[in-house]
């Protein structure tokens, strides 16, 4: 079974920019797809705003019975997050690299117009690499 199930990524506007599904039960459709996106980063503003802890970055983790969610937001406002089992490890470094691949490949590529849908087969390549990788050391345990 995967660790990862999806892989999401929202400009700081709060728009999908990139999802893909790694296992899942079912893959969502579009719409649902881009409601998840949209819902998740309107948790993560309204998480900032409403914690009692001064400089809060928003949630990194949301722990439920059947998946965990982690997520990492760049300086620029980028969230990247991963819906998988619940209680898998290394996440946040995982994310870090997803983040450095973006950069890398999207970032850097001339033709990428800000904060529009990703199409990169290079970054889109890397990124199942790193997937995969992951998979493996996990199963290496």
């Amino acid at each position: 079974m995967a660790a990862i199930y999806n892989l999401y990524i929202i400009n700081k506007s709060g728009g999908l920019i990139l999802y893909k599904d790694y296992g899942s039960a079912g893959r969502m459709d579009t719409n649902d797809s881009l409601r998840v996106a949209s819902l998740w980063h309107s948790m993560h503003a309204i998480s900032q705003q409403l914690s009692p802890v001064l400089g809060c970055a928003g949630i990194d983790l949301l722990e439920a019975d059947n998946f965990d969610l982690h997520c990492f937001q760049s300086l620029t406002g980028t969230k990247f997050f991963v819906v998988c089992e619940p209680g898998t490890l290394h996440m946040e470094n995982l994310l870090k690299y997803m983040y450095e691949l973006y950069a890398d490949y999207v970032l850097k590529n001339p033709f990428y117009e800000m904060e529009m849908p990703i199409r990169c087969e290079l970054f889109e390549i890397s990124l199942s690499q790193a997937i995969q990788k992951d998979r493996v050391a996990l199963l290496g345990r």
